[in-house]
């Protein structure tokens, strides 16, 4: 039996992050890390697709504790994967990875006051005991993507492949390709495949806000030429944060005036071929969906080459050599790329199991964005949408780390988020993005009500000034040992 004080899930970012707290912050406790894979990383080491990067500053993206170095900030995944394996390496947080340890269930005994997590390594099934389970498994399934219903797709006589299970012999080049969707992933990839593509079309149902931003800090670099380098990475990080917080604030609360700013910009970097009022003029505010950001304008220079497009209509069929829209616009194709989302789950989609009754997460309230009602000594790590996800997953950690510290104190061996009202009715998902994948995923998603302490992640500032000066008592429940007899 391996028996732990914490079992982190999930060797990503968020969890590589929360081995450095725990060793740190708590370096009495006893710790290992669940990897379902087989290679530390996460998203950086699980996607494939052509062109896959940050859209993230990873001044502020990358581990609070390991400066990002690399002149590019918004960087491929390799050179991500890279820095994680190289951070976990030299704190020594790969050597309490366990490798292809899949969490198959998790187990809570209050009698025991200790989870069991069955894992299956390698095909044989194995047990672990944890006081405290960290989840840090991310917000996606890494088996299935969303679902979209694609008329006709079965018609396609050509190659239909999704972002999330790129074939590693897909060959591209001299080839019609069309992308299916709007986000993230269908900015990044068209001017990628455009390179050596006959031609690349987007189609999208609905359009989305892309910000174009410079690949390199080039105030970065100067101060690391000319300063001490921990000088230089404190600065650096200090006004990125600064600056991030600053214009997300701003775009959230003067919405209408950042949409004016965002479609002017966008439409000054669009070739004449293509309207912004038709293709780039989302029916939403910016950030009630991600916005799309692309290095030095990559995307949008693309758009001005004649092999690229961008189509926005409704799927009326697939047919064997393209697609028919509603409109009656045939676009031929070799290859479609289905890049239409993520689907959403917690937990690695697991099911906890509390003294034998299952815990559905879909009716948790999440206490301050760490915690879920009804599960004992366990955290969701969930890290920030507006602003870097790291900066969120961090102060997810050390959020529960203070926790464990106040049990500590007072004797405790476990804790629980209690909410008085369990009507869900007028709650809402922990994360209230309109994205097509987010709302398919609501009843999936723990609930808030937005006051405290029952909201998600909120931005660095307002949750290290709860973190400091926030309540560890209220909506929680401690339990303690049974006293014994004199």
């Amino acid at each position: 039996m391996n028996e732990y004080d914490f079992i982190i899930i999930g060797a990503g970012l968020s969890g590589i992050n929360a081995g450095y707290r725990l060793k740190t912050q708590l370096p009495d406790c006893s710790y290992t890390i669940l990897e379902a894979r087989d290679k530390i990383g996460g998203t950086w080491s699980f996607f494939d697709f052509p062109g896959v990067r940050s859209d993230s500053d990873l001044t502020l993206f990358g581990l609070p504790w390991r400066p990002w170095i690399h002149e590019k900030n918004m960087a491929e995944a390799h050179l991500i994967r890279e820095y994680i394996e190289d951070a976990a390496r030299a704190e020594g947080i790969d050597k309490k990875i366990h490798f292809k340890h899949q969490v198959t269930a998790l187990s809570w005994s209050s009698e025991e006051q200790r989870w069991t997590v069955a894992v299956l390594a390698d095909g044989l099934k194995k047990e672990f005991k944890a006081k405290f389970i960290v989840a840090c498994s991310g917000y996606y399934d890494y088996a299935r993507p969303l679902n979209a219903e694609i008329p006709g797709i079965e018609n396609f006589e050509g190659t239909v492949a999704h972002p999330q299970f790129w074939p590693k012999d897909l060959d591209y080049a001299n080839k019609e390709v069309i992308i299916i969707g709007s986000g993230a992933t269908a900015v990044t990839m068209l001017p990628v495949m455009a390179k050596t593509a006959s031609h690349v079309t987007m189609l999208q149902r609905s359009p989305s806000y892309v910000l174009s931003l410079p690949a390199s800090d080039a105030l970065g670099e100067w101060f690391r030429k000319h300063l001490p380098e921990r000088v230089a990475n404190s600065i650096n990080w200090w006004l990125s944060l600064a600056m991030e917080f600053l214009v997300v604030s701003a775009v959230i609360s003067f919405p209408k005036l950042a949409r004016k700013v965002i479609m002017k910009q966008m439409k000054r970097q669009l070739p004449d071929k293509i309207d912004v009022n038709v293709h780039f003029n989302p029916s939403y505010m910016p950030f009630e969906q991600r916005l799309c950001m692309c290095p030095d304008g990559d995307f949008f220079k693309a758009l001005h080459q004649d092999n690229c497009d961008v189509v926005t209509d409704h799927i009326k069929t697939v047919t064997a050599d393209g697609i028919l829209t509603k409109s009656g616009k045939k676009i031929k194709a070799d290859i479609i790329v289905t890049a239409t989302g993520l689907y959403l789950h917690l937990l690695g989609g697991l099911t906890p199991i509390v003294d034998g009754r299952p815990v559905d997460i879909g009716t948790c309230y999440s206490w301050r964005g760490a915690l879920l009602t009804g599960l004992p000594n366990a955290g969701a790590v969930i890290g920030y949408t507006t602003t870097s996800w790291t900066l969120g997953a961090d102060a997810s950690v050390k959020l529960l780390i203070k926790v464990w510290k106040h049990m500590k104190k007072i004797g405790a061996t476990s804790v629980v988020p209690f909410h008085p009202q369990q009507d869900l009715a007028s709650s809402k998902p922990v994360v209230e993005h309109s994205s097509t994948y987010f709302v398919a995923a609501q009843s999936r998603l723990p609930r808030i009500t937005g006051r405290s302490p029952w909201y998600g992640r909120k931005n660095t500032v307002y949750d290290h000034f709860k973190l400091w000066f926030g309540s560890v008592t209220k909506g929680l429940k401690y339990s303690f040992p049974p006293k014994k007899n004199e």
